[in-house]
């Protein structure tokens, strides 16, 4: 065969695969793969639209995959962000990476987890919760609210993840906005001057708790469960729930598509999907025990939702805006 057209027939072959590779969707998530990776093949089986996933297994993912949208800004490789938290989505809001987009599907979700202008969308959540050694604390003296952590009784016996990653990052913005800066600021003195221990992560939280090294702490529903589901001796405390209390924070999974991604089309798709009551109750029967948020959701529920307890109320928007305040002064004054 002559060579030209050797060459000829390898590149029609080449172009005859690539013709053959479908629709695809590229996505960021900080979601652990092994509770996104069986989404993602059902959705490719219900749509052919294959998925392909970049994870970040760093303990600061969510700011990871965030940087990494930032970077790929003038030129995108990414179509969707799934968070598994908010404040990083709307650091990208704030830049104009994140493309408008109102499914129907999102009006069965609350108002304060989502945006009016449909750039992110807010599902699944994970509360912000107490988790107690009972063991250690007799049930009349177990903790009720966050505060709990500056009682001098449990000095030095508390603990709470760095708060200037994922949850307990976007968990510290909220009380920036929500209290405001003086009351904030003297909220973090307070639990510092008492010594709370400052562990790596959520998981270290529960885990210390739930081992007795700690009495309580602050952690996530899902790395609580793990605990309790184990058979450690802990109870989950939804805090703040009494008369003039904040209520428990819910902060949710968000989705976000971003603007100018290779393919827009299959961005939509996935996100229409991804908001399904299919996908929630998927979340919320699996080891994560992740919270619905949407309107008919049928789940064996193993946690509290905002339906069944007081849920703090949030404008996420303005905790993004005092994130910048927030960090600057945890950095100087709390996690040294």
């Amino acid at each position: 065969m002559p060579r030209f057209l050797s060459i000829a027939c390898v590149a029609f072959l080449l172009c005859g695969c690539w013709a053959r590779s479908g629709p695809e969707v590229v996505v960021y998530t900080a979601l652990d793969s092994e509770f996104s990776e069986p989404i993602f093949a059902e959705f490719t089986r219900q749509t052919g639209i294959v998925v392909r996933p970049k994870f970040d297994t760093e303990a600061t993912k969510t700011v990871g995959l965030a940087n990494a949208i930032l970077a790929e800004r003038g030129r995108p490789r990414c179509d969707v962000f799934w968070n598994n938290e908010i404040l990083n989505t709307l650091r990208l809001r704030q830049e104009g990476l994140l493309a408008s987009y109102q499914p129907a599907v999102a009006e069965t979700y609350p108002a304060m987890y989502r945006s009016p202008q449909g750039d992110w969308h807010g599902f699944a959540a994970r509360a912000r919760v107490l988790i107690v050694n009972t063991e250690l604390v007799p049930e009349a003296e177990q903790p009720t609210s966050i505060r709990d952590l500056a009682d001098p009784k449990w000095r030095g016996k508390a603990g709470i993840a760095k708060p200037l990653f994922g949850t307990t990052a976007t968990h510290a913005a909220c009380l920036f906005a929500h209290w405001g800066d003086d009351e904030a600021k003297r909220y973090f003195q307070d639990i510092r001057d008492n010594d709370v221990r400052i562990l790596a992560g959520n998981k270290q939280v529960a885990l210390s708790v739930a081992s007795g090294q700690l009495a309580l702490g602050i952690t996530d529903t899902d790395d609580a469960v793990i605990e309790r589901e184990k058979g450690m001796p802990v109870e989950i405390v939804y805090p703040d729930q009494g008369d003039g209390g904040i209520g428990t924070l819910f902060i949710p999974n968000t989705l976000g598509i971003i603007a100018g991604g290779p393919n827009p089309r299959e961005a939509r798709r996935l996100v229409e999907y991804l908001l399904s009551s299919e996908v929630e109750a998927r979340l919320a029967a699996g080891p994560g025990a992740q919270i619905p948020l949407g309107e008919n959701v049928q789940a064996d529920l193993q946690v509290e939702t905002p339906a069944t307890v007081k849920a703090m109320q949030v404008d996420f928007e303005a905790a993004a805006d005092k994130w910048d305040v927030a960090a600057s002064f945890i950095r100087d004054h709390f996690t040294r």
